[in-house]
């Protein structure tokens, strides 16, 4: 819409409520207690428009419509292709779009409604938000052939205090579970020699590769160059496994499309786990 349009259909609506929806002046614009109220039902007028079509769809027999998924990094780039792709296969009328992040984003855009469902390495208080564990991933240091650790068969916490290290950013799912694992081990996250964090697990795995420091990592992150004999994979002890999570709103109408989907990455996921 032109912006004569916006401000026309704005005017008409203000005359139609006989009160002022907005806030105006220096050049800012802000919503008035009369504008919030206008809005919540705006938002719940065209929830209920959009789950009208779905039940009439469904009706129907049509399995079909769009599907929001979020996944925090690691699931996405690992763990999520072959679900994504069985589920098209399956069920070739339905239009998937993923949404990747960390799982922090991922929690708060399923929150905001903003996603349908999420998959997350970590499980989330969010008071809005159910979550399901469905499996769980192991976390192992992850190294050069040619690092001081390599051959040892296990690492404890305290041993990496003596090696630089590679980490994941602030939000992630795998430093949050790996920070909680080493304070429980006695070592504060702080006292590792960190040279770096990075936000990707590719970008993670080839800053370990140049030979730079050693992380702890998803085994299913770095299966590939683990086999091809780049990097070594060295279980700590005790052995650090965390939960994989589906995540959506609480209290929602879910279409069939999503319910179908729960259940088929929820079994997936057990089966990866296993």
């Amino acid at each position: 819409m032109t912006q004569p349009a916006v401000t026309f259909q704005i005017k008409q609506l203000e005359e139609h409520f006989n009160t002022r929806l907005f806030e105006r002046g220096g050049g800012r614009i802000s919503l008035t207690a009369a504008g919030e109220i206008v809005l919540d039902y705006a938002e719940r007028i065209l929830g209920l428009a959009k789950e009208l079509d779905i039940r009439v769809a469904e009706m129907t027999g049509q399995m079909s419509g769009g599907l929001l998924v979020g996944a925090s990094t690691t699931i996405a780039e690992f763990m999520l292709p072959p679900i994504l792709g069985e589920f098209n296969v399956r069920y070739p009328q339905v239009r998937a779009r993923l949404t990747v992040g960390n799982s922090e984003t991922i929690s708060n855009a399923i929150a905001a409604h903003a996603l349908d469902i999420g998959l997350v390495e970590s499980p989330t208080d969010h008071p809005n938000l159910q979550c399901e564990v469905c499996g769980d991933d192991e976390l192992q240091v992850a190294c050069t052939p040619s690092h001081p650790l390599a051959k040892r068969t296990e690492v404890d916490a305290r041993s990496l205090l003596a090696h630089e290290f590679i980490g994941r950013e602030q939000g992630s799912g795998t430093r949050e579970v790996t920070d909680d694992y080493l304070r429980a081990c006695g070592v504060e996250p702080e006292k590792l020699k960190i040279l770096m964090e990075l936000s990707s697990p590719e970008a993670l795995k080839g800053v370990v590769a140049t030979g730079l420091g050693c992380s702890i990592m998803s085994r299913a992150s770095f299966e590939k160059e683990r086999q091809l004999g780049t990097l070594v994979a060295i279980p700590l002890r005790p052995r650090l496994k965390r939960t994989l999570s589906l995540v959506y709103p609480k209290e929602r109408f879910r279409s069939r499309v999503v319910l179908t989907f729960v259940d088929f990455a929820r079994n997936k996921l057990h089966e990866l786990s296993a």
